[in-house]
């Protein structure tokens, strides 16, 4: 979908960014957006003043033919603060809490509680998600030399007495630590014990990686979720947030290393924008005099004694998004895979009209 939008910059396009991106969401590290998407009126962008219908699709919209399509199990995220995005008739197994994170000191100082989930009715499992963002506090978490790996394994299994498991959730391991991210696997789950699921998630590959290799890390745990989606990302080329065909090929491989009962394929529920040019960021004086000369920019004024200007731009921006077409689509590549287990990212961000297009078998 192409949208031009034609605005006014105070030197960069930061405003524009900020209010188009709750329309679609984000993936899993696009956190900041989160706070945006509560606002329900930041979601109008128009110029008008007429209330828009949340509900009414305002677009060709296509509608899947034929029978809901069945799982064995099937898992969802949530986001503390957002359990009402959760409702009692969704068909969900498995309820991923997000989440318990890793702070810039080695520590979890806070840990969901999975009653504010249980008091929506949900009568299925519960998994405390658990996140560990950037490589060097990755590198200080998973490495046993540092005492930071026994204390948030300490804090880990407490956790789990609340939750019927752990899941983890580190997507920037370095190479160096991969052995360790496994060795804390081990450790964790030593921690917790048997009665306790231990689940992971890992990125989308087509071949065995070094780092997060589905092999070796199958033994370790009870679900591997298969995190297929961010194919394309904020800074990539435009393109689809999971292609049906990459997909295929990410599944075809995933049940070559993969047992049946382990695999667990996620799906997207969130969409993204791109831009064909960005003019928000930090610039050389002849770049800034270029630009000005370019664009015929006439109005160049000094406040407070600093040069400033103000002009307007049209840009292109392309949008891919996900809605109950392309989410049986791709319910229905995995069930042909012989795959019964599925998982989205996430809960809140999805076409309300998907879900009697899902059962639970």
């Amino acid at each position: 979908m192409l949208i031009d939008i034609k605005y006014s910059v105070l030197f960069s396009i930061c405003a524009f960014v900020f209010c188009l991106a709750p329309l679609f969401g984000g993936g899993k590290k696009d956190t900041t957006l989160e706070q945006v998407e509560s606002d329900s009126s930041a979601n109008d962008i128009s110029d008008s003043n007429e209330t828009v219908d949340p509900k009414k699709i305002w677009y060709n919209y296509k509608v899947p033919q034929g029978e809901p399509v069945p799982f064995h199990e099937v898992w969802g995220y949530v986001m503390e603060k957002r359990e009402s995005e959760y409702r009692s008739d969704m068909p969900i197994t498995d309820l991923c809490y997000f989440g318990a994170d890793i702070n810039m000191y080695g520590e979890i100082t806070h840990i969901p509680n999975p009653d504010a989930i249980k008091s929506r009715g949900f009568k299925g499992r519960t998994h405390l998600v658990v996140t560990c963002e950037g490589r060097s506090l990755s590198h200080l978490v998973l490495d046993p030399k540092f005492n930071i790996r026994k204390e948030v394994l300490s804090t880990l299994a407490n956790a789990a007495k609340k939750y019927d498991g752990i899941q983890i959730d580190f997507e920037l391991v370095p190479l160096r630590d991969a052995e360790h991210f496994r060795t804390f696997l081990t450790d964790l789950r030593s921690r917790i014990g048997n009665s306790k699921w231990l689940t992971v998630c890992l990125p989308a590959r087509l071949k065995t990686d070094s780092i997060y290799p589905y092999e070796k890390i199958e033994p370790l745990v009870d679900r591997i979720i298969i995190m297929a989606y961010d194919q394309h990302w904020s800074t990539s080329a435009p393109g689809s947030i999971a292609e049906i065909g990459w997909c295929e090929r990410i599944v075809d491989y995933a049940k070559t290393v993969i047992p049946k009962k382990k695999l667990v394929m996620g799906l997207p529920f969130y969409g993204r924008t791109w831009q064909d040019q960005s003019l928000g960021k930090a610039w050389y004086f002849s770049g800034v005099n270029k630009l000005i000369k370019e664009n015929h920019i006439d109005n160049v004024s000094y406040v407070d004694d600093i040069p400033c200007f103000t002009f307007e731009k049209n840009i292109k921006v392309t949008g891919f998004f996900e809605d109950t077409w392309s989410s049986v689509v791709r319910l229905r590549l995995y069930a042909s895979k012989d795959v019964d287990r599925i998982a989205f990212w996430r809960i809140g961000q999805e076409d309300e009209n998907f879900w009697p297009w899902l059962t639970i078998q």
